[in-house]
């Protein structure tokens, strides 16, 4: 019989060249409610949880609940956690191209519901 194991995100991040990428990689993505299970899984891999639930302003098991795929934390803390694991939330403009392509695909999904 095969055996398995439940994947695990920390085996993977053991650098911070291998942190860069992951959280890269979920930005780019696109799917951002994954950005506060990212900066989790990023300070359990630095052993930093506590000193940003500090940062934070919470409780270290009130972190861990906000930062699950069920948590909705504020923006206040998603910044502060971020901050204090050496990250800057910035805007950044997107090219003319990327917003036409957005806006079309907004306006073709309006189009569908009012069908």
């Amino acid at each position: 019989m095969l055996k398995t194991r439940k994947f695990e995100v920390l085996d993977y991040l053991k650098t911070e060249k291998d942190i860069e990428k992951y959280l890269n990689v979920v930005l780019e993505e696109g799917d951002y409610k994954f950005l506060p299970v990212a900066l989790a899984d990023i300070a359990r891999a630095r052993k930093a949880m506590t000193s940003a639930a500090k940062a934070a302003g919470v409780s270290r098991t009130n972190l861990y609940q906000s930062l699950s795929e069920d948590g909705h934390p504020a923006f206040e803390t998603i910044a502060k956690v971020a901050q204090s694991l050496g990250y800057r939330l910035s805007l950044v403009p997107v090219s003319k191209l990327t917003v036409r392509k957005a806006k079309k695909s907004i306006n073709s999904k309006k189009a569908k519901m009012t069908v």
